[in-house]
């Protein structure tokens, strides 16, 4: 007998290695018979095959030579595990191997997994594949056919013995050597290498933003993108479709300088392009000036202020430097762009000022894995030794935490883990990070003494000496194979051949633990993934492993929860997350404890944070909620905010420093910095565009905000335009909102106009408390960006599961009545209902009004009306027959209604309809969603932790 089948895809949260983990949990044997099998993919079922080693359970993996695909090394490691018997199927060119079957025999059935997923990470977790399961009893046709052409299949196969190995690793070496020397032959660069170029996803973005800001009178915009996503291509590709009469690019450093003038070759075609250095100086004629700050500097009187029409700053957050400032205030061209992945690095000032405030495109680490721009990363949680005690000591103390953890036998546990997860290639590289110099050299010492060629760099070594130890490691032919460190890899130091990173120190910060993470990341020929192997110790902050790798800057302790239980199925592509049981059950139990709303927990995370931020900044104090922007995985503010109404109110109290005590308690700059910032998160960005406009302006226009939002946005919806400006003019506030808010605004309906009032413009005729104002505005408008996009979502202006809370729903549906008429649970709006559900109820709800809202599906959900409708009434007859009348449901849900005594908002998951009903006060309905849930929210709404 066959059951159901399901069908398994790698796609929204769901992936092919998550279902073959499921189904070794509970077989009693297993056999596999694959195409192909690589070490990138052998990797990530290490642990599953140990525990099956562990639990005695036998079985049988068959894999080919065909196309060469298939690793010797994987192989080898297959044959470590002696439970496994390993066959190899010998391909020709008249026989092909193309099977991918998975069966695991269970107690009682059959678990039979047959589709397109070779065992290597992509078609595991990120290719588009497509698998079928297929749970059958222990007789049948389909089995018995299955189980004899699998033995007769096994039959043809070669065992897999030491010899073999030998032979095909022989093999192996030759065909690569063979295609290194092929593939080394080159032609020189012209058209079809030109037509083979094509922009990737953040070019293509970038472009589109630049082009747009640009045909709204914007001159200057920043791209912030990590290291390797191709910024200096995008740059080139932007001038390709722009074609500027004249160019000048400025670099930081002269040895990336002629790199950068290559690839604008390579793009562009050459003969228009010259360098402007202290060694080389042929530009005289050119278009395309490629030069360095250091030279340009000493000779920008060379040119006319308006010579250059198209200027770009690579490494931009140098720009605000001084030899830089007097460079770009002298210049005038008619485009300004600056390009980093390191803004945290700003010399000093204000960089994204400097630009206008403008972020054309902004790829971070999660982007950067979603797009393919950087290595996937195969991160393994193991739980530490025992013996190795950090529960009694704050980890900040490190000469003890250092004392503790130079323990031998924990050498030899790191050295164990190291041989049974590998790494990618051939050699070693490898980072290890420490908590102490002592510590550092200690590691080095002890692996030295067993074998393993390390050495311990830091500080306090010198430059010279750091580059040739970063060399030594880069050659293959080297012997070095391990660095210790402390803090010296983690930003800015590229070291692209790394293929192993070992964590060793306690997590205390997750902006220091990415940094770290990322030195490994950049693509590097031949290679397919990094490996990270963190050992997680019984400390008190562990749950901020959690924080860091959830790849989240806003997130919630239930997300965090499920996300450590389902092994973080959010983040992209062949990137893997896996903690062993004992880590992740000490990081759930610290997020159950841990509250994240107290203000001892807010005041610990920005003292945390306010450290990083010195170190890098080398200023006192992160003043502003956008030095926040500038930090990869820095903290959300808006929780400082939350407890007390405005960042500034929140630096007064915990700095306790008099100049933010007292500019906080000024009036009514304090009143308006607390209206404004109640706006945040911002949910629609029209209001914020025009307030910051008016700024500086004493009035705008239908037709210039118009422009101002379409600097940001696709198009404008006339009627929502206007809703923003009667929203600002205190339209819709009721007397108890209007008692208590500033005005900042008058709608003039008869020239179309928003004057700001007298009392607006005097605060932000202030200086000081001007840049707070727009610091605020700007932050919201940052943050809008990165969450919204550019599109324009109509009129509701909601997108697909964003969060809202009930508050937000008003100005997003141009609600136009008093506000303080906009409750309950079910909202009408016309012909729009909105329907906000809780799957978690009260405890102290009686059992007789507790509703059964649930998920049937990721497609449809079971709601239950409120307990006086019924199907008799208007309103219970518009809902059950919505369709029918014209009614557009929209459902809201939240998993639970408070979280750390904070209400929570509510996911928007679209449009549905009414397809079944039953009952009366309440009636239970079946929603059929327009939209499937995205597998990986529907985990999140439906797993318990």
């Amino acid at each position: 007998m066959i059951f159901p089948t399901k069908l398994i895809t790698n796609s929204n949260g769901q992936t092919f290695l998550y279902e073959l983990q499921q189904a070794f949990e509970n077989c009693e044997r297993f056999y596999f018979s694959v195409a192909f099998i690589n070490y990138s993919g052998l990797q990530l079922l290490l642990d599953n095959l140990k525990d099956l080693r562990e639990r005695g359970v036998q079985g049988k993996i068959m894999t080919s030579t065909y196309l060469n695909f298939t690793e010797p090394k994987a192989l080898k490691k297959i044959r470590n595990f002696d439970n496994v018997e390993l066959r190899v199927f010998e391909a020709d060119h008249t026989k092909g191997f193309h099977s991918k079957v998975y069966i695991f025999e269970n107690k009682d059935d059959f678990k039979i997994m047959i589709g397109s997923s070779n065992i290597t990470q992509s078609a595991l977790k990120s290719n588009v594949e497509w698998n079928v399961e297929i749970v059958s009893k222990a007789e049948g046709q389909f089995l018995e056919k299955v189980i004899k052409e699998y033995r007769e299949l096994w039959d043809q196969c070669t065992v897999a013995d030491d010899l073999f190995l030998q032979s095909y690793q022989r093999f192996i070496e030759n065909l690569r050597s063979h295609s290194a020397r092929v593939s080394g032959s080159s032609f020189s660069y012209g058209d079809a290498e030109m037509q083979r170029i094509m922009p990737n996803q953040m070019q293509k973005q970038a472009m589109e933003n630049l082009e747009r800001l640009r045909n709204h009178g914007e001159k200057r915009a920043l791209v912030i993108s990590a290291t390797g996503t191709g910024k200096t291509y995008m740059a080139a590709f932007d001038v390709r479709q722009l074609h500027p009469d004249t160019l000048l690019y400025i670099v930081h450093r002269e040895e990336i300088l002629v790199k950068a003038k290559e690839t604008f070759e390579r793009l562009l075609g050459r003969g228009n392009m010259g360098l402007f250095t202290g060694n080389e100086k042929d530009y005289e004629g050119k278009k395309y000036v490629f030069t360095t700050i250091q030279t340009i500097k000493d000779h920008f009187r060379d040119f006319t202020p308006d010579h250059f029409k198209y200027l770009i700053v690579d490494e931009a957050h140098h720009a605000t430097s001084p030899s830089y400032t007097k460079v770009l205030d002298y210049f005038n061209p008619d485009f300004l762009l600056g390009m980093t992945a390191t803004p945290e690095r700003c010399d000093n000032g204000d960089i994204f000022g400097l630009f206008d405030n403008n972020i054309a495109v902004e790829v971070r680490l999660n982007e950067a894995l979603e797009e393919d721009l950087v290595l996937p990363f195969h991160y393994f949680g193991i739980t530490d030794i025992e013996g190795i005690d950090l529960s009694d000591i704050s980890i900040d103390n490190v000469a003890e935490v250092a004392k503790r953890l130079e323990v031998n036998r924990r050498v030899d546990f790191i050295i164990d883990k190291m041989n049974f997860y590998g790494y990618d290639g051939e050699t070693c590289k490898c980072l290890g990070y420490c908590v102490t110099r002592d510590h550092a050299q200690y590691m080095a010492d002890e692996f030295n003494k067993r074998g393993i060629d390390s050495v311990c760099l830091t500080g306090g070594d010198s430059q010279q000496y750091r580059q040739e130890t970063i060399r030594r490691l880069e050659d293959d032919l080297d012997p070095l194979q391990v660095i210790f460190t402390v803090d010296i890899f983690n930003e800015g130091v590229d070291i692209p051949s790394v293929n192993l990173v070992l964590m060793l120190r306690p997590t205390n910060s997750p902006i220091i633990f990415m940094q770290q993470l990322g030195r490994g990341l950049r693509k590097y020929q031949g290679q397919s993934f990094l490996t990270v192997l963190d050992f997680i110790g019984n400390h008190s902050k562990t749950f901020l492993i959690a924080i860091a790798l959830s790849g989240k800057r806003f997130y919630d302790k239930d997300s965090l929860k499920v996300a450590v239980k389902r092994g973080f199925p959010d983040l992209p592509g062949a990137t893997h997350i896996q903690m062993d049981k004992i880590s992740q059950q000490q990081i759930i139990q610290q997020l159950d404890m841990e509250n994240f709303r107290t203000m001892k927990y807010l005041k610990d995370e920005y003292l945390e944070f306010k450290k990083e931020y010195i170190r890098v900044t080398k200023r006192d104090v992160p003043n502003y909620l956008m030095d926040y922007v500038r930090f990869e995985h820095a903290p959300d503010p808006v929780k400082f905010i939350d407890h007390k109404k405005s960042y500034l109110e929140f630096l007064a109290a915990v700095e306790k420093a008099e100049a933010f005590q007292r500019l906080s308690q000024t009036e009514p700059f304090r009143q308006l910095l607390r209206q404004l910032s109640a706006f945040l998160p911002v949910k629609r960005p029209h209001e914020f565009i025009i307030l910051r406009y008016l700024v500086t302006h004493e009035r705008i226009s239908y037709e210039k905000a118009e422009n101002e939002l379409l600097k940001v946005m696709d198009s404008v919806t006339e009627e929502t335009l206007i809703h923003a400006f009667e929203r600002l003019n205190q339209t819709y506030d009721d007397h108890a909102q209007i008692d208590r808010d500033l005005k900042l605004c008058i709608y003039d309906r008869q020239h179309h106009q928003l004057n700001r009032t007298s009392i607006y413009g005097e605060i932000c005729a202030d200086e000081q408390q001007k840049l707070y104002i727009l610091d605020v505005l700007n932050y919201g408008l940052y943050r809008y960006s990165r969450q919204f996009g550019s599109k324009n979502y109509g009129v509701p202006f909601l997108k697909l599961y964003e969060q809202y809370t009930t508050k937000d729903l008003g100005p997003l549906i141009n609600f136009k009545k008093k506000l303080s008429a906009f409750r309950g649970s079910t909202i009408p709006n016309g012909n729009d209902y909105y329907l906000f559900v809780d799957l978690n109820k009260d405890e102290d709800l009686k059992e007789s009004i507790k509703y059964k809202d649930q998920f049937i599906s990721p497609k449809v959900f079971q709601w239950e009306t409120p307990n006086s409708t019924s199907q008799e009434t208007k309103q219970g007859r518009r809902l059950i027959h919505n369709k029918k009348y014209g009614i557009n449901l929209y459902l809201f849900v939240r998993k639970f209604k408070v979280i750390d005594n904070n209400t929570e908002p509510y996911i928007y998951l679209g449009k549905g309809d009414v397809t079944r009903f039953q009952g009366n006060k309440p009636i239970t309905t079946d929603i059929t969603l327009h939209h499937e849930v995205p597998m990986s929210l529907y985990l999140e709404f439906t797993t318990k932790v």
